[in-house]
């Protein structure tokens, strides 16, 4: 039989792999799927809902394998709002399983995962009173927005005093306050003078969604020798043999077989299942757009907080503080999935909108800008229902088909978001384990993620861990960005520095040689745009260079087998996404 319709969608690659055969080789990973081209699960996608699946699956031994057309977390996972939350804004249209969930999830990871999950001081500012009383049961009622109308003070109340109750439980956070306005311009000086009352309570971030998704992954990998991973691959079709897949840098095919096939695609599950010949109308993603600001009178303004709101349009926004930069989003826009996902000039000017509607004195020109990223969210099928108003909860839809004389389970995942990524992992793992047969024998719900391991808790004990751990290979500085970027798997990397030849590139001093070649071996690097993206925040504060692109291109080309031509492609490639996908200026090489 002929292999059913190939899946030829957008994929944002900063190197188009028809361009760059003489690169290609065959890597250890590809290798891995190829000498052993059958498992008992397939997962199809490397977010981090596929990833955290792939980790559940193999912690219960089962012999799982997962594939991802890019890099990982480069689709939804990596554009989203960095926060991990409980949903209060679900509240309103009667999600509370969703809510509960939520809540209970962001708890669990900042215990579990305390390297890259930190608390976030949430604070609303309120310039009515009873404003929206009567408009939210008509919301809650028919998820519909209705006129724009501000969320009054009794209203937001109401709504903190529940996320209180749904987050009482394993509680790491004080619970909700409210302050009047000459408390809350003391606070914060530069809120619009029309605030009557701010209310503050506590969510949490994630300073690195990507590196997350990576420690997650080795999870995985760690706990079952038999486990294998690899990013560019592609599932593109099927046969009566199993899935095909294609290695993206090669444009070779092979088939790989399953008993149970994940389908983790996000926005894409429709796509995927149709290239299977199983056509699906499950989806219905909406695009997200933020931006990234360098402006130290706006972060000043935050005061350290998030600063999250109703826009005149009724839109709930957010502004706050990370590092040293400031996040502005989000839209929340009908998508096209065939098209390439970008801040357009539109969503720009509206961002501009809300910090004015709140910071009214503080000027944000275009300039301040040093990041935009876009992704597509993977909410379910929603017809009438506006965007902001489709449910952020997931589902998992079921098949079995015969293939070959056998049954082929197919699961397909709708929905599902950032902060329940564990809890919807472990419900996706055990309806395959079910349709394998196979009962579960352990539970993450209490066990912590990578780095996250004996992480230190507070700021004096993290002084101590780093004064304890700089050494001649890397001064209190190198140790402080290598714990930022791998918790206390900062060690390993430590160590592998410390095998000699290391030095710091002159393009950045977040960067050193060895730590280069350390991600090729552990981090299947692949890219030059992968390093700057989703193996450090270079690209996302605004700190690539052209002398850094040259640098960083020049030092990986013998490792990952690039000549010169190749080298001088990815240098291109990353430069043009960043500049074209992401809206960065690229400081010229100096002269």
């Amino acid at each position: 039989m002929q292999p059913q319709k190939r899946l030829e969608i957008y994929v944002d690659n900063s190197v188009n792999p028809s361009k760059a055969k003489t690169a290609a080789r065959t890597r250890p990973v590809v290798q891995q799927l190829k000498d052993r081209p059958r498992a008992s699960v397939l997962i199809i996608g490397g977010g981090i809902n596929g990833v955290g699946t792939f980790r559940d699956l193999s912690l219960q031994g089962v012999d799982v394998a997962l594939v991802e057309r890019g890099d990982y977390c480069q689709g939804a996972s990596g554009a989203s709002s960095h926060m991990i939350h409980g949903g209060i804004r679900y509240l309103e249209n009667g999600e509370f399983r969703l809510v509960h969930e939520s809540v209970v999830e962001r708890n669990a990871l900042l215990r579990l995962a305390p390297h890259y999950v930190k608390p976030l001081q949430t604070t609303i500012p309120i310039t009515s009173t009873f404003s929206g009383i009567t408009a939210a049961p008509m919301r809650f009622l028919t998820h519909k927005p209705g006129k724009p109308n501000e969320r009054g003070a009794l209203l937001i109340k109401a709504g903190l005093m529940m996320y209180d109750f749904f987050s009482r439980g394993g509680r790491v956070a004080p619970r909700h306050n409210f302050v009047g306005k000459k408390k809350s311009l003391q606070e914060l000086p530069l809120l619009r003078p029309d605030v009557k009352y701010t209310a503050t309570y506590f969510d949490a971030s994630v300073h690195n969604p990507e590196r997350l998704t990576l420690d997650v992954l080795r999870d995985g990998l760690e706990a079952n020798p038999q486990s294998r991973a690899s990013n560019y691959v592609s599932a593109v079709g099927t046969t009566d043999a199993g899935t095909v897949l294609r290695d993206e840098l090669t444009g070779e095919e092979f088939t790989f077989e399953a008993d149970v096939v994940i389908n983790a695609t996000g926005a894409w599950v429709d796509e995927t299942n149709d290239s299977f010949g199983k056509r699906t109308s499950f989806m219905g993603g909406t695009k997200g757009s933020h931006i990234v600001l360098d402006h130290p009178e706006l972060l000043a303004a935050c005061n350290g907080r998030e600063m999250f709101f109703e826009h005149t349009d009724g839109r709930i926004v957010l502004i706050y503080p990370m590092g040293d930069r400031v996040l502005v989003g989000t839209t929340d826009i009908d998508a096209d999935i065939r098209e390439a996902a970008v801040c357009t000039d539109e969503e720009i000017e509206y961002f501009f909108e809300l910090i004015a509607h709140v910071f009214p004195t503080v000027d944000v020109r275009r300039d301040h800008i040093v990041y935009t990223f876009s992704g597509v969210r993977p909410l379910p099928k929603h017809d009438d229902t506006q965007p902001g108003f489709v449910s952020r909860d997931y589902r998992i839809e079921k098949r079995t088909d015969k293939r070959a004389g056998r049954n082929v389970t197919s699961l397909s995942l709708v929905g599902g978001k950032w902060t329940t990524f564990r809890a919807l992992s472990e419900n996706l793992a055990t309806e395959a384990m079910t349709a394998l047969g196979m009962p579960r024998k352990t539970t993450t719900a209490e066990l912590q993620i990578g780095g996250g391991k004996d992480f230190p808790r507070t700021a004096a004990e993290e002084r101590l861990w780093v004064n304890r751990t700089a050494n001649e290979v890397a001064d209190r500085d190198r140790v402080r960005v290598l714990l930022t970027r791998y918790g206390t798997r900062a060690t390993d990397v430590m160590a592998f520095l410390a095998q000699g030849g290391d030095q710091l590139l002159a393009s950045t001093k977040e960067l050193s040689t060895r730590e280069l070649e350390y991600m090729v071996e552990h981090e299947q690097i692949t890219r030059l745009s992968d390093v700057l993206i989703r193996r450090t925040s270079l690209a996302f504060r605004g700190l690539v260079s052209e002398e850094m692109l040259n640098e960083m291109a020049s030092l990986l080309a013998p490792q990952l087998g690039w000549d010169d031509a190749e080298a001088k492609r990815q240098v291109e490639g990353a430069r043009d996404l960043l500049v074209n996908m992401h809206g960065m200026k690229i400081p010229a090489m100096a002269s």
